[in-house]
């Protein structure tokens, strides 16, 4: 599967911003989708992902009740509605895929990226 980011942009604090995520190939609706976040000098973090389904939706703690991540599989897309934004949002946006559903925390549990959106929140 082929992962197209988009929707990022230049916000001010407590702004909002949806991404996109459009995915290639018929199965879209069979894999779990998520959402990580890597600001300058830092590693590449989990920010949400959502099963296959979109019955089951996680979560980092950072951006709970903020960020609600939601999918079209009729559209193959996922989304990140990002609220109530905050400098350190501040990150470029990956989205990614994966059969499994086991280790959507992790980077190493998704095989496909997407090849990000830049966030950008100004205080």
């Amino acid at each position: 599967v082929q992962l197209q980011a988009s929707g990022g942009g230049l916000v001010q604090a407590g702004g909002s911003l949806r991404l996109s995520c459009a995915a290639s190939g018929r199965t879209f609706s069979r894999y779990t989708m998520g959402w990580f976040c890597q600001a300058p000098g830092k590693e590449r973090e989990f920010v949400a992902a959502i099963s296959w389904s979109g019955g089951s939706t996680y979560y980092a703690d950072s951006v709970k009740g903020r960020f609600t991540i939601s999918r079209d599989n009729a559209k193959n897309t996922v989304y990140l509605q990002m609220n109530s934004l905050k400098p350190e949002d501040t990150a470029v946006y990956y989205c990614a895929a994966d059969l499994k559903s086991g280790t959507v925390y992790y980077t190493t549990g998704y095989s496909y990226w997407g090849q990000g959106t830049q966030v950008t929140v100004s205080s």
